[in-house]
């Protein structure tokens, strides 16, 4: 059954509204007529069962059967602050990540990022569109929200909301994200942060300050991975330990 999110003010209590490109979806790829079913989300976890009532050229209107009862969510929210990279690899980040249930990606500067910017970040609309669209395709009820680009600095700042904080590093050989969770109580670790370097990874005085804030460093194995490799296998490796992909708790 086809999803579609939409705004909080096109939806009331028995009907919904659906507007701009997903209209022109509706009936000349997807070729949907009236009556047939369709999943309506607010974009904020509540999903519902609509039927389409009338279809036209510029609105879609949908009458909502009942709220539903679905959570795809992850029990641990996760915030990737990830290492800005160069050309469209942040789109793979975001596609990747939303897919694996990450709750918010925020682009950050450190000393090695090679990315000027000019004025305001352009590409966050973009990425937060390809947010929306993983979302759709992975069945989640929340889209994550893309964050402006920040300093390591205002990442520092905002780290003690955390429960756990994780900062892969290719100089760290010992401590995996295994080890490193055996030791803590599973239960109380609800907000999880990733730390991904850029292409040239962290400087030392970098992870020296992440440590001294209480992030834990840790490996992703023997082999070096890209930065955009990097932030979903660490997601993985998180959601398996401590979400739901399997792991035992």
């Amino acid at each position: 059954m086809h999803k579609f999110f939409l705004a909080l003010e096109d939806i009331s209590l028995e009907e919904a509204l659906i507007r701009g490109e997903d209209v022109k979806h509706i009936y000349k790829v997807l070729r949907l007529e009236v009556f047939e079913k369709i999943i309506i989300n607010n974009g904020h976890g509540c999903e519902y069962l609509g039927e389409i009532s009338s279809i036209d050229k510029t609105l879609v209107k949908v009458k909502l059967l009942e709220k539903l009862d679905i959570n795809n969510e992850s029990p641990i929210e996760i915030h990737l602050f990830q290492g800005l990279p160069k050309a469209t690899k942040m789109d793979l980040i975001v596609q990747k990540n939303t897919e694996l249930g990450i709750k918010e990606i925020t682009p950050i500067l450190t000393s090695r990022v090679d990315v000027k910017l000019k004025g305001e970040f352009k590409k966050i609309d973009r990425l937060q569109r390809i947010a929306l669209e993983a979302s759709k395709q992975s069945k989640r009820t929340l889209i994550p929200k893309i964050r402006e680009p920040i300093s390591l600095a205002e990442v520092m700042e905002s780290l003690q909301r955390f429960d756990l904080v994780i900062v892969p590093y290719e100089d760290e050989t010992e401590v995996t994200i295994r080890q490193m969770v055996i030791s803590l109580d599973k239960s109380n670790i609800k907000t999880v942060a990733i730390i991904i370097g850029p292409e040239g990874g962290f400087e030392k005085k970098e992870i020296k300050m992440l440590k001294d804030v209480g992030a834990k460093i840790i490996t992703l194995g023997p082999r070096i991975l890209r930065t955009e490799t990097a932030g979903f296998t660490a997601t993985t490796l998180v959601q398996y330990e401590l979400g739901d992909l399997g792991g035992v708790n």
